[in-house]
């Protein structure tokens, strides 16, 4: 029995470590297989909420400060300054990342210069440290059951489920996803940031993954698919700036790995760029549903466009073609 159990810690330790190779071989070096401190990754072996180290931040545009929301008190969200007039937004980092990362504070600040939102920051980086990604991807259950919660704690606390969306980059894209696991009835809209495709595609069903059916409106934005990203067609709505493949402007980082993930980030960029409430310079045109050719209609001369962003219509169904050139490489990432 001794042996077996040995032979299965064994087997075990050698699939993880091809695992690795495939994240390494396919998606960039998200983490070295090699580092020993990979096993040292936190684990999360029970799934219950509030959690320590899942923690939710509240910003307010007329506020000069962040306040934590504690889901032990029910007064909290009220004792914050939560404004209930407003509309809400739940904006979830990836892997490896932090609520107070700067392409998160970048996507933050857009959503506050609106004037228009109560905006929840959910800061889940002590799960999803480098190089642990596959303790990261066990770890979006925990993270979607206690985000779910929150979501839960504004409804009850009187908004809609029209007032709130979830936005999500990478895996925390496919969180905004599992958080209707969680919830007797699903989300209205969800908003997801070139989610993770490393494993996910390989290895998660549906029901831990973002899919059309976990919001009554699902729209994602595509910018590094088929590397860091998934594939179109995920949502209702599709968006694949510049081919939704690789960003031109990251073509000058020194490699294909640093190219990916400039690419990778860039979703967050664009989005945090919609927000704008001057003209929306990011404009779809229907493609075919991978994305390689535009789809020219057959009976008119004219060319419907589609606003990417919190500006998409929510009966738009499709694949759409966004071309942005990014001048000033807005949000740049070196690294």
């Amino acid at each position: 029995m001794k042996m077996m159990k040995k032979k299965s810690v064994v087997i075990e330790a050698v699939v993880s470590i091809l695992l690795c190779s495939v994240i390494n071989d396919v998606s960039g070096v998200f983490f070295d297989s090699s580092d020993l401190t990979y096993w040292r990754c936190k684990f999360k072996q029970t799934f219950q909420c509030p959690d320590p180290d899942v923690t939710f931040y509240l910003y307010m545009s007329d506020l000069k400060r962040r306040t934590k929301i504690d889901m032990r008190d029910k007064w909290s969200l009220y004792n914050s300054g939560w404004n209930p007039n407003k509309k809400n937004v739940i904006v979830i980092h990836g892997f490896n990342g932090a609520e107070n990362n700067r392409v998160m504070v970048i996507l933050r600040n857009a959503y506050l210069m609106r004037g228009d939102f109560n905006v929840f920051m959910v800061d889940w980086s002590p799960l999803t440290v480098y190089p642990c990604y596959l303790s990261s991807l066990r770890n979006t259950r925990l993270v979607s059951q206690c985000t779910a919660q929150l979501y839960a704690h504004l409804t009850y606390s009187g908004a809609s489920a029209y007032q709130i969306h979830c936005v999500g980059h990478s895996l925390g894209a496919h969180i905004c996803g599992m958080i209707s696991n969680h919830l007797t009835e699903r989300q209205h809209k969800i908003i997801g940031l070139d989610p993770a495709k490393p494993l996910v595609d390989l290895f998660t069903m549906d029901e831990f993954r973002l899919t059309r059916d976990d919001a009554d409106f699902v729209e994602v934005i595509h910018t590094n698919s088929g590397v860091y990203g998934e594939y179109p067609q995920i949502g209702h709505v599709d968006f694949c700036v510049n081919g939704g493949r690789m960003q031109p402007i990251c073509t000058s980082q020194a490699n294909i790995i640093q190219q990916s993930r400039c690419s990778h980030f860039k979703s967050v960029c664009y989005y945090a760029l919609s927000l704008s409430r001057r003209r929306n310079k990011f404009l779809g045109v229907q493609c075919t549903e991978t994305c390689d050719s535009v789809m020219l209609p057959s009976f008119s001369n004219r060319i419907d466009v589609i606003p990417m962003g919190l500006q998409t219509p929510e009966w738009v169904r499709g694949t759409f073609y966004v071309a942005y050139e990014d001048p000033d490489n807005f949000c740049r990432f070196d690294g």
